[in-house]
């Protein structure tokens, strides 16, 4: 029952009904940052844009679906860098949660974005939205997930993912003083933790 509880979506969340309305609007929502998996350099002609998935890329991508779909996360909206390894990661990683991948928004403001860029994203998503998720690249992912909350990593690796509360109801207010810390997972964790 407490692990149940634990991997609930809705953990947490109160909700609360609009003046005049019957509709209600999460009082708190959930930021996953997913940095996109390992990508190739095999073709040195291949803009940086264009680049795929490598085969660690493709076999990290759905593993770490998979973990995410355990922990009860599920967005209402994923939006990603349209930058061919980023939008790559973000169907692979929707599939494993069970989306379809057409839900996907791209958005060209995510390709090599500033942790500033990134916030101001964040920011502008509709406040009906309780769970979102973005994919991108670093080092403005990892900066922006600094920002917000204590991350134990220097650097995210590629095929990270960091999942924090936010004590919201308004996506507009995002920012550090109502962000918590929830999850961290990147495909290597699972050696590190073995070796340990």
């Amino acid at each position: 029952m407490a692990a149940a509880a634990r991997r609930s979506p809705d953990r947490g969340r109160r909700r609360r009904k609009p003046a005049g309305g019957t509709s209600s609007v999460a009082v708190s929502k959930t930021l996953t940052i997913v940095r996109h998996a390992k990508s190739s350099w095999d073709d040195p002609v291949l803009a940086d844009f264009d680049r795929p998935l490598n085969p660690r890329g493709l076999r990290d991508a759905p593993r770490m679906g998979a973990r995410l779909a355990k922990t009860g996360i599920t967005p209402d909206r994923l939006v990603s860098s349209p930058a061919n390894r980023a939008l790559a990661t973000a169907k692979i990683i929707a599939a494993a949660l069970g989306l379809e991948t057409r839900i996907i928004v791209p958005d060209e403001r995510l390709y090599l974005a500033s942790a500033d860029m990134i916030m101001r994203i964040v920011q502008e998503q509709p406040d009906e939205v309780s769970s979102l998720m973005l994919f991108g690249h670093n080092p403005g992912m990892t900066d922006l997930v600094h920002r917000l909350g204590d991350c134990p990593l220097a650097n995210l690796p590629t095929g990270a993912c960091v999942t924090f509360r936010v004590e919201v109801d308004r996506w507009a207010a995002t920012g550090p003083d109502n962000t918590r810390l929830e999850v961290v997972d990147y495909p290597k964790k699972r050696i590190a933790a073995d070796a340990g």
